[in-house]
């Protein structure tokens, strides 16, 4: 067994200021849409007005420009589906139909053997994609990403879908923070948990197998 003390998804991973960040235009929107009686143009515009001004200060702090573009359009494209349907309810609409999107990915991943968490940790350990020579970690990805599929996006799907169908606003912006860090934490420290699980207990973790080789690539 390695002497080094495995490494934690959650250390790997990162922090969870992303997900805080696209939770908090959501508020903006609601408070807007409640503040002026109910009307999509002002929380539209104060979901817009919160997403740029929290786009400036995470710049001044050092963040990165294009992810806070992406992040930015994406708020304006929900307000623009709102404002062209006039129901507050399809600003969330966005959101729902990409979880359904993440959650067929994940899925289809897991099936064609290139489970997405192994892509995501392979990338951010800069292995690429050589974990998949190492079956262990194959096998433990797989499972571990079953976690995201169904705790996280298949979760919201159900939430935001039920929330979206019958038009609770004010539940749907509740609904839209308590699934952002929060779950995405809770996700994390599952599917670690899950993945360590599924590993033997002489693997080193995250990092390849010492003894891994090219020619072990399951499918290849």
């Amino acid at each position: 067994m390695s002497g080094e003390p495995r490494e934690s998804l959650a250390q790997i991973l990162g922090g969870r200021r992303g997900a805080l960040d696209a939770s908090i235009p959501p508020v903006g929107f609601v408070a807007g849409w409640l503040a002026a009686g109910q009307s999509v143009a002002w929380g539209a515009g104060a979901a817009i007005a919160v997403a740029v001004a929290l786009g400036i200060y995470r710049i001044v702090r050092g963040g990165k420009v294009r992810a806070l573009v992406v992040s930015l359009a994406a708020v304006v494209a929900a307000a623009l589906i709102a404002l062209h349907t006039g129901r507050a309810q399809d600003f969330f609409l966005l959101q729902l139909m990409s979880n359904v999107a993440s959650a067929l990915l994940w899925a289809a991943s897991i099936v064609v053997r290139w489970p997405l968490l192994g892509v995501v940790v392979g990338l951010v350990l800069g292995q690429k994609t050589r974990w998949r020579r190492d079956p262990a970690l194959l096998k433990a990805y797989s499972r571990a990403s079953w976690v995201w599929v169904f705790g996280q996006y298949t979760l919201r799907v159900v939430v935001y879908g039920l929330l979206w169908w019958s038009g609770q606003v004010i539940a749907l912006g509740v609904a839209r923070t308590v699934l952002s860090w929060p779950l995405v934490a809770l996700t994390v420290a599952v599917s670690g948990w899950v993945l360590y699980r599924a590993l033997p207990p002489e693997h080193p973790g995250l990092r390849l197998a010492p003894e891994t080789r090219s020619d072990d690539v399951p499918g290849a």
